[in-house]
């Protein structure tokens, strides 16, 4: 269910029916919304979405998640809430971590290739960058078979201004923790030029002491966000639609964090 203040933070971000559409009126967004969200947590199909339980057919919800993906309410919902943790001191600036996750894609579609991880099955990868300590910034998907190392200086572009303190919104960490898969002096030279200190392992050498400690929250990341079983198995062809339902899921892992926040102990 969808409880009253996170409505609140995401109706106005749904874009406005016409007056006067032809044919029915359409159903309720709040119904739809938690149509998408019980799909996206137990990964059942859209064909297979109760209609006991109110929320139309799961077509109609399917037909809205399309719709809102267009108009990119989920990536303005996930902006929103990291803006309202920053503003709450909890981001951690100090760092941000990398890493990647196969999954496997069992429709095929966009961004999809032969998993060197899964005996060539066809597969996707999640690639997240998250603060230092696992709040996630931005995911990319791409095939299974892409190599991490060409999507560090994506991740990290593509981590949104965050508001929420005094001055212009913040997008940039002080410094990326990756393993051994980001080893690369090129994206070494233009992380220094962003101004962010690369602490990555170089591979043929001992990993950098402590390094491990700092990048286990990347993984928990990971973790929650397979909690939602639609994404831990990827079941959408279209890779905008999947890309809509991670960056609510990442909304959602926000709003958790929001909601039980832990004492701010990091410098803004």
């Amino acid at each position: 269910m969808v409880d009253d203040e996170l409505w609140a933070r995401i109706e106005p971000l749904l874009p406005a029916w016409p007056e006067r559409s032809p044919g029915p009126r359409p159903v309720d967004d709040r119904l739809c919304l938690q149509g998408i969200l019980f799909v996206l947590y137990t990964g059942i199909t859209w064909q297979q979405l109760p209609p006991e339980l109110g929320f139309d057919s799961g077509q109609t919800c399917w037909r809205r998640l399309g719709r809102w993906q267009k108009a990119g309410v989920f990536e303005a919902l996930h902006r929103l809430l990291l803006a309202e943790l920053n503003a709450a001191g909890l981001i951690d600036w100090t760092r941000a971590c990398v890493d990647a996750s196969h999954v496997r894609a069992k429709k095929g579609g966009e961004a999809t290739g032969p998993s060197p991880v899964d005996r060539r099955k066809t597969g996707s990868k999640h690639h997240l960058v998250s603060d230092g300590g696992g709040i996630p910034f931005h995911v990319i998907t791409t095939a299974a078979n892409v190599n991490d190392v060409t999507l560090t200086l994506d991740l990290v572009d593509g981590i949104p201004p965050v508001a929420g303190r005094v001055g212009h919104p913040r997008k940039r960490p002080d410094a990326l923790l990756g393993d051994k898969g980001y080893d690369s002096n090129p994206n070494r030279r233009e992380l220094r030029k962003r101004r962010i200190l690369p602490v990555i392992s170089r591979r043929g050498e001992p990993d950098i002491i402590g390094l491990g400690k700092l990048r286990y929250v990347v993984e928990q990341t990971f973790a929650q966000l397979h909690q939602f079983k639609r994404l831990a198995v990827r079941w959408e062809r279209r890779l905008d639609l999947h890309g809509a339902l991670v960056s609510l899921a990442c909304a959602i892992i926000c709003w958790r964090r929001l909601r039980r926040p832990a004492q701010p102990t990091h410098r803004p």
